[in-house]
């Protein structure tokens, strides 16, 4: 028959191997988020702020009305 000491302690191993994968995952999806996607976000939001700019540049010169935020 099995040991109820046995089996808590293999449960136990298990949890910690799950929890210590599920870590690394989180590291390694996290980092992955920062180095790839983190510049991405901050080079759309320059190109839509260098469009705004040159549209309120071109509006001044040609003295046409600045259209309404989208």
């Amino acid at each position: 028959m099995v040991n109820a000491q046995s089996v808590v302690s293999g449960v136990c191993g298990v949890l910690r191997r799950l929890v210590k994968s599920t870590g690394k995952a989180g590291w390694i999806a996290g980092t992955s988020f920062l180095i790839l996607i983190v510049p991405l976000i901050i080079e759309m939001d320059r190109e839509q702020q260098l469009v705004e700019f040159e549209n309120s540049q071109l509006n001044a010169l040609t003295g046409q009305p600045q259209a309404a935020a989208k």
